[in-house]
């Protein structure tokens, strides 16, 4: 398996940054999670340092949960060391809760409630917080600052979710699914959100399903399967120490003659889904100059053309490799 592009496991990788930097973000080393005789958690180590996006990704059951629980001081560890901002998140929670939010992904609040009422009442809990009409400003919901909660879209509590979390000023940041329901013109909100954070050298920690967004927001990735850390790194470098290094798709209409056009290519075209084709070749400006003379001749318009590795395909192939390396351990989680 490739961690940061190189060989390695992803938990050796996380291991020695959490040696090399310490607990003054979010750390943990050796983490092991148990429910009984189930093993949700099976030594895994990771390291957020302030002023870094960090993505925990996983299939359900992975360990993901269990993870970001135990981080924010909501469960015990088997075993491992655990440190949120130099502290301890049970032993020193009360030193840590005014510095550290937390977004969940639905519910928490009360229903009948609007943005502004929430905002207000959360800031009673802090000693310096925001001003609620900046996080109203932020999250852009100042249209719907008078809708209770129970009457916003999905995306909308989403948003008001992330203001909550922000109320404190926290320096550790846990987002819980941040894009999840959210619309387009939400994301760009959420991601410049999350941009701001990293500006302003504060940790986060967010767990997402979807990978696009993780490549938007995270510094870094740390993929984890059955309880452990199988890879970790920037996007690029895993999509790039995975999957090898650059390769050409593009969407056109489905049922293109690929050997006409691997012929005027000079490389092998393969139709790997209808419409979604990949070019065994380097990217070059004469590649797609060629690529995109030769659809124009046949009247097939040209969309979505990458010239890079993504995340996602970086990703299922990790997380592939990963479910077929051998047994799970013990009781794991499934």
């Amino acid at each position: 398996m490739r961690g940061t592009g190189a060989p390695g496991t992803g938990s050796t990788v996380e291991r020695e940054r959490v040696e090399r930097e310490g607990g003054e973000g979010i750390a943990c080393d050796g983490l092991v999670v148990r429910y009984g005789e189930r093993t949700a958690v099976d030594g895994l180590s990771l390291a957020v340092r302030p002023g870094e996006v960090v993505a925990l990704l996983g299939p359900n059951g992975a360990g993901k949960t269990s993870t970001v629980e135990t981080l924010e001081g909501y469960r015990r560890p088997a075993a491992g060391r655990v440190r949120v901002l130099g502290l301890d998140p049970i032993a020193d929670h009360a030193q840590l809760v005014g510095r550290v939010g937390v977004m969940l992904q639905r519910g928490g609040v009360y229903p009948m409630l609007n943005p502004r009422q929430l905002l207000r009442l959360f800031a009673r809990y802090y000693t310096r917080p925001a001003n609620p009409e900046d996080l109203l400003a932020l999250v852009a919901l100042e249209q719907v600052a008078r809708t209770p909660w129970r009457h916003l879209s999905g995306g909308e509590q989403q948003r008001l979710s992330l203001a909550l979390a922000l109320v404190g000023r926290p320096e550790a940041v846990f987002l819980d699914e941040p894009t999840a329901g959210v619309d387009p013109e939400g994301r760009l909100v959420v991601r410049r959100v999350v941009e701001g954070l990293r500006d302003e050298g504060a940790c986060v920690l967010l767990t997402t399903h979807e990978l696009a967004e993780a490549e938007h927001m995270a510094d870094r990735v740390v993929i984890v399967n059955r309880g452990r850390a199988v890879a970790a790194g920037a996007p690029s470098e895993l999509a790039a120490g995975v999957l090898g290094g650059p390769q050409v798709t593009f969407s056109a209409p489905a049922g293109l003659d690929t050997a006409a056009l691997g012929a005027a290519l000079g490389a092998r075209v393969t139709e790997r889904s209808p419409g979604r084709y990949e070019v065994a070749a380097a990217v070059t400006p004469a590649l797609t100059a060629a690529l995109a003379s030769w659809l124009a001749e046949h009247d097939a318009t040209l969309t979505d053309l990458r010239t890079s590795r993504t995340l996602e395909e970086a990703y299922l192939a990790i997380v592939g490799d990963a479910a077929a390396s051998g047994p799970e351990p013990a009781g794991a989680a499934r």
